[in-house]
């Protein structure tokens, strides 16, 4: 998921008229007819449940497809849902072997645009839907004025806590600094806390953890954080490095992170030990909210801690949507994303995994919902949060090798790990910059 994204309007969208055709199969843009023969497009999905707990979300895409087909005869529309562990590997396997899917819903899409492989928005959804995109994650979408990443679903990143756990520690406020938390840890731990901390390093979405850790920590250029100003990559800066000292020396040598070594242990991994009541403290996002009530866990939500106080910024996440062009299928494509967007259909996924909107159309039912308003305090960051540098071609194989080393800057020297990183970032980032000049 840009640096802190920049408000802009929407661009090139001008180049096509406003069509209220938008379930016909008629093209969002420029002069089409409906589809005359029939059509099979392919789709790879991320699951945002657990098919153990039956929440997968191949329940609901069977439900769409259904209700899609329905109305659309003539396509046919095949998912696969994938984990969240492997869904972008098995892209760009299908990619490089010449066979994409049609849709594809994963975490990154600035690689495939740069290679000329998707459509744009304006190719896909017709002038007012492209309006009720939110501005900012429309903007993260962007590459070279043109949008191809279209945002699927959005969320920021609260600290959470067990008030349960807590009150049997003698705890009775959530910490705003990270002394304080280290603080809080060892009265959890000495209290029998099995997982005072959760600390989710492994190669799920160690990205997510290690840049919160990075937004808060104060070095002397400024916070940390994945880039600059200049969008230019700084894993090795000084806040970075400070960040993962501090947590090597105060919470994973004394062991306040559990019994596991954190640079195998998966987000999934710490979000089951908060919902079974044996992690007190971890950075969580809507979805576990929802999840934590069910289970009837009495959870605090608070602002994340940082070196000084608490974090001003917060981790922003969009996951993105897209539609590579291999096949030819731009009508049946733009068909069925544009009624995947309808409001009844995306507010329908995004209720049942507790995620934010992208449109404003949904924002604002979301803030007059009062079954909604444990979500207005995550919509309130979007604005102001800090995005991963999505539309940097070389983010996708940046992030990937992130997630694999990251985890041994709590084991090993940081400053190590963090400069080899900012050694891989630079070159990826080099190669990508020179493939586009030519």
């Amino acid at each position: 998921m840009v640096g802190t994204v920049q408000r802009r309007r929407l661009l090139g969208i001008t180049a096509c008229l406003s069509s209220a055709l938008a379930l016909t199969g008629v093209s969002a843009c420029g002069a089409s007819s409906p589809l005359s023969k029939d059509v099979t497009i392919h789709m790879v999905a991320a699951d945002y449940g657990d098919p153990k707990a039956h929440t997968s979300s191949t329940s609901y895409w069977n439900g769409i497809v259904s209700a899609f087909e329905k109305q659309n005869p003539r396509i046919t529309v095949d998912v696969q849902v994938v984990d969240w562990t492997h869904v972008d590997a098995t892209v760009a396997d299908m990619v490089k072997k010449g066979t994409p899917p049609d849709i594809a819903q994963i975490g990154s899409y600035a690689s495939y645009a740069a290679a000329g492989q998707l459509y744009s928005a304006d190719d896909l959804f017709t002038v007012s839907e492209q309006a009720d995109f939110i501005p900012s994650l429309a903007q993260a979408g962007t590459v070279d004025h043109t949008q191809y990443g279209i945002p699927w679903v959005s969320s920021s990143r609260m600290f959470f806590y067990n008030k349960k756990l807590f009150a049997h520690a003698g705890i009775e406020k959530a910490p705003q600094t990270w002394a304080e938390l280290a603080e809080d840890a060892k009265l959890l731990k000495d209290a029998g806390v099995k997982v005072p901390y959760g600390l989710p390093l492994g190669p799920e979405e160690a990205q997510a953890e290690s840049l919160m850790w990075m937004l808060g920590a104060t070095g002397s250029s400024g916070s940390g954080g994945l880039t600059d100003s200049a969008d230019n990559y700084t894993f090795d800066s000084a806040a970075n490095v400070e960040a993962f000292s501090w947590l090597t020396k105060n919470l994973v040598k004394p062991g306040l992170v559990g019994p596991k070594d954190p640079a195998k242990t998966n987000r999934q991994d710490v979000f089951d030990e908060f919902l079974a009541g044996d992690a007190a403290m971890i950075n969580g996002h809507p979805t576990l909210l929802a999840q934590a009530k069910q289970k009837g866990i009495d959870v605090g939500v608070a602002a994340l801690p940082g070196e000084t106080g608490t974090d001003t910024n917060t981790l922003g996440v969009a996951d993105w949507m897209m539609a590579f062009n291999h096949s030819g299928n731009r009508d049946a494509d733009g068909t069925f994303l544009q009624f995947v967007y309808q409001q009844k259909n995306s507010v329908k996924f995004l209720d049942e995994y507790g995620l934010l909107p992208v449109t404003t159309s949904a924002s604002d039912a979301m803030r007059a919902n009062p079954k909604d308003k444990d979500l207005v305090q995550f919509l309130n960051l979007l604005p102001d949060a800090v995005f991963y540098p999505v539309d940097k071609t070389s983010w996708a194989e940046v992030s990937s090798r992130l997630k694999d080393v990251i985890g041994q800057a709590v084991h090993s020297d940081p400053k190590k790990v963090l400069s080899d990183l900012q050694i891989y970032a630079e070159t990826q980032d080099n190669k990508s910059k020179s493939v586009a000049a030519n």
